[in-house]
């Protein structure tokens, strides 16, 4: 079962809809430099993922090679957005567990995704705050710069 998966008829859908040039449903399965071309992530994360219990589970050819699914490419994507929202791996990782744990979860994986979501939202005002200083800043020196130009042409 992957990541994606729950015992319930409901299954964790992902933050984006499927990138483009991927191969159909039953014939996606993509080598680990293939998946570090469609993601940007490097093979050595890729790894790391699965040892700490963020990719638990990734389908092995007949040779042992790691063989990614498209469902497997959503979770990255996934994954990518949480990083992006500066959730700690721990959390990443026990909502992973989470999703496989089942529909059970659902309000936990609920107050996680919550309470991140505050904290993106805090995170956004300050940078509100941040980028009207520097509104502020570009604007005095656009202006002052002007009218030196200004005092130059006389």
């Amino acid at each position: 079962m992957t990541v994606m998966e729950t015992t319930g008829t409901r299954t964790d859908i992902c933050a984006a809809p499927p990138q483009q040039n991927r191969r159909p449903d039953g014939e996606d399965r993509y080598t680990i430099s293939e998946v570090v071309a469609f993601t940007g992530l490097t093979a050595h994360t890729l790894r790391w993922y699965e040892r700490i219990g963020l990719m638990p589970h990734i389908d092995r050819s007949h040779t042992g090679q790691r063989r990614y699914s498209n469902r497997d490419l959503d979770w990255l994507d996934l994954v990518g957005k949480l990083r992006l929202t500066g959730m700690p791996v721990a959390d990443m990782v026990r909502y992973a567990e989470l999703v496989r744990e089942g529909d059970h979860t659902y309000v936990e994986r609920f107050e996680l995704l919550r309470t991140t979501r505050e904290d993106v939202l805090a995170r956004i005002d300050e940078l509100r705050g941040t980028l009207a200083v520097l509104d502020r800043k570009i604007s005095f020196y656009a202006d002052a710069g002007h009218a030196l130009a200004s005092e130059r042409s006389r």
